[in-house]
């Protein structure tokens, strides 16, 4: 089969389209013909040399997401079909012709969706939906603030939070974007290139979905309201941070860790199971329009991965890019 393969840590000159055994479906697992992949700023930093994949996953094969077909069940599956259309999360190796997951980590494709928009929706959407709502518990007329909300990641997170009821602010270098993440549930939209956050806030908010890191962190905190919880998925800006410890303690407020890829399969296939059921639902149409909708800027073919990764590197890109596998 064909894998794109990191040959070493280093720029895009890393990046390479190689012939690579294929796998085999064991107890409990299924197949999958690759159809699209989702393209996520951890490939960037594994390309890097900075993210390694988790035990159990391709060292050298990046992807974190696929959407496809079955094409081989392993023995003891029996909820999975040859010819299925799944999609789903991993640790590794999805920017191949095909790749072996286990059966209860993989979500049935909405009926409505293409192979490119569902492969725009597992690491961003199960990334914004914990975040949210298992890590930041967040309730309906409550105030959220999203950091890049023109990203993969924040444009599902103001889809969700809108859909819970929350009053949703999201944060841009790019005031083009935010004009355009507006549709998708962002009430106000603050260009931090031009204003410092802290001056542009109007009040506090309950939660903070934080990619920026150290850099932000005191503002973060002087932001929250009272039991105001901050949940941070990445260091974009840095990984350290210096912060007064009375704040936490007069306001009652929490910082929040997480991070998908390094979770365990148990802990993987319980929040299948959960998106299964209160998630994916939403991309159907139902009655009228879907209420959550993959956000897709550009498709690549897998030859042109390359220049993929210079778009994401450049901060372009609107929404997610997927590669045609």
């Amino acid at each position: 089969m064909r894998a794109i393969v990191y040959t070493a840590a280093g720029g895009p000159e890393v990046i390479a389209i190689k012939e690579v055994p294929a796998p085999t479906a064991g107890q409990g697992q299924i197949r999958v013909r690759v159809r699209a992949a989702g393209l996520n700023r951890a490939d960037i930093y594994q390309r890097k040399g900075g993210y390694a994949a988790p035990p159990g996953w391709p060292t050298d094969i990046p992807g974190l997401e696929y959407a496809g077909d079955v094409e081989t069940v392993g023995p003891g599956v029996t909820r999975w079909r040859i010819g299925d259309r799944v999609m789903g999360l991993v640790g590794g190796g999805a920017q191949a012709e095909l790749m072996v997951v286990r059966d209860v980590e993989a979500l049935l494709i909405p009926q409505r969706l293409s192979y490119t928009d569902a492969g725009a929706i597992p690491e961003v959407f199960y990334t914004a939906y914990d975040a949210l709502v298992t890590r930041g518990r967040l309730k309906a007329g409550e105030h959220v603030l999203i950091h890049a909300v023109g990203s993969g990641v924040g444009t599902a997170a103001a889809q969700i939070a809108k859909h819970l009821g929350a009053s949703v602010i999201g944060t841009s270098r790019s005031s083009a974007k935010l004009a355009r993440a507006a549709p998708y549930g962002v009430d106000v939209g603050i260009d931090t290139s031009r204003t410092p956050l802290r001056d542009s806030i109007g009040g506090p908010v309950d939660l903070i979905i934080d990619v920026i890191g150290g850099p932000a962190l005191a503002d973060h905190l002087a932001i929250l309201a009272l039991k105001g919880r901050l949940v941070i998925l990445g260091l974009m800006g840095g990984r350290k941070g210096e912060i007064e410890l009375d704040q936490l303690l007069h306001r009652r407020l929490e910082i929040i860790g997480s991070v998908m890829r390094s979770r365990g399969p148990d802990e993987r296939a319980a929040l299948v199971r959960e998106l299964a059921e209160r998630l994916v639902p939403l991309f159907e149409t139902g009655n009228g329009s879907p209420v959550l909708r993959p956000v897709v800027d550009r498709v690549y073919p897998m030859e042109q991965i390359a220049e993929a990764h210079g778009v994401m590197e450049r901060n372009e890109n609107f929404g997610k890019l997927v590669l045609e596998i």
